[in-house]
């Protein structure tokens, strides 16, 4: 079978990464919950491992938009005082409707860990954050969404238990558990039908061990 071309590839993620709230409850209480406001550092953010820092840039990091399927939304990662800003524009337009951010393929085994916190600032609007086991363009992404406060710094807390398999928008029932032995890429991702411009800063990711975890 001769291989697929670029653009057919690119129009398979297209709809790998189209919107996740299609099929999905928007603004679920575990969301609420995950989603805690702080000032200072907490004792799990003490005891976490550094996953990613955006000081040395967001080299590799490549944004994939509605573009690739018809729609017009647009989206840019860039470095600003040592912050990752994934920033842009969601439209509705030609059956559009999101915009989404992923980092280069690189072996993550986090199988130790019990979740993920992620140090952010955002503008209100909900997002998805997203992993990959595979390098590959197309296929299963486990993603946990949360939602921001316009303004405020936030730790947000996603357990990996809070992970949910999606292809093409959709929860994939029987899918394989997430391997956490084999995360390739991370990734952002803004859907839910919000349209207009968006900003969400990044300060870094880390991992969280079971002892570190809130009883």
């Amino acid at each position: 079978m001769p291989e697929l071309s670029l653009t057919v590839l690119c129009c398979i993620a297209a709809l790998n990464f189209a919107s996740a709230g299609d099929g999905l409850e928007e603004g679920t209480a575990e969301e609420g919950k995950r989603a805690d406001v702080q000032e200072g550092r907490s004792a799990r953010e003490e005891g976490a491992s550094l996953v990613m820092d955006f000081v040395e840039g967001a080299k590799g990091w490549r944004n994939i938009d509605d573009v690739v399927m018809g729609g017009v939304s647009s989206s840019r990662i860039s470095i600003a005082k040592g912050l990752a800003v994934f920033e842009g524009k969601v439209s509705l337009e030609n059956n559009g409707g999101f915009a989404s951010v992923r980092s280069e393929p690189q072996d993550h085994d986090l199988s130790k860990a019990k979740g993920l916190l992620l140090r952010v600032r955002g503008d209100g609007k909900r997002y998805a954050f997203r992993l990959r086991t595979s390098a590959s363009y197309d296929g299963i992404s486990y993603e946990s969404r949360f939602k921001t406060v316009a303004g405020k710094w936030m730790t947000i807390d996603l357990p990996f238990d809070t992970f949910r398999p999606v292809y093409r928008g959709r929860q994939v029932r029987g899918a394989d558990p997430l391997d956490l032995k084999s995360i390739k890429t991370f990734g952002f991702m803004i859907s839910d039908n919000q349209v207009g411009k968006f900003k969400l800063e990044i300060d870094w990711i880390r991992a969280y061990m079971p002892d570190t975890a809130r009883q």
